[in-house]
């Protein structure tokens, strides 16, 4: 094989490793996507006559009240509600921050909710961590990504000694570069370079 050819392969091969890598990423999106679409934070007041579950992005997706809590003055009853809401939001967000976190390293997103909500409720982070831990769902690890099947070419001989004789190398396109460089400037999308 030519310098010319092996360096060409070379090149295409580190094309489809970052290619590879950008389907791996979209993939992981797409399972961080999934697993906030699926949260579910439920919060209940202290004689549980009020729970409620806030969903992905503080949504609240359902209230449940007792009788108990019927029986309440509207504005304890408002009360107990209001604080019971804000208590299955700061939940939803502390999953969420930590779906995040487990699929996008070094943001540091819990830590920042962690310290906000510390702030909010009077408490510390590591109080508000204790309970994350305490309340985190077990979610079966993501199953890796099914690999795509590349038949590896480089130690084949393509040419036999006995086919066609090798056509010359080409000369250098105008552009100063080989037809390799212009070849590849041309798959890359590259001006220029």
């Amino acid at each position: 094989m030519s310098a010319e050819f092996e360096r060409l392969v070379a090149e295409f091969e580190r094309f489809q490793s970052k290619m590879k890598k950008v389907d791996d990423q979209l993939a992981n999106v797409g399972r961080m996507q999934s697993e906030i679409a699926a949260i579910e934070a439920s919060a209940s007041n202290s004689d549980r006559s009020v729970t409620v579950v806030a969903g992905p992005g503080g949504a609240i997706k359902d209230i449940q009240l007792t009788d108990r809590a019927l029986a309440q003055q509207p504005q304890a009853l408002a009360s107990e509600l209001m604080s019971t809401i804000q208590q299955a939001v700061a939940e939803a967000a502390r999953q969420q921050a930590g779906i995040v976190d487990e699929h996008v390293a070094g943001l540091g997103v819990t830590d920042q909710v962690l310290e906000t909500q510390a702030q909010l409720f009077g408490t510390s982070p590591e109080a508000l961590r204790e309970r994350m831990e305490q309340q985190r769902p077990t979610r079966q690890p993501s199953p890796p990504p099914e690999e795509e099947y590349h038949e590896d070419y480089s130690q084949q001989d393509f040419l036999d000694a006995d086919s066609a004789p090798q056509a010359p190398t080409p000369p250098p396109s105008s552009s100063g570069g080989s037809a390799g460089d212009e070849f590849l400037r041309n798959l890359f999308g590259e001006e220029g370079h």
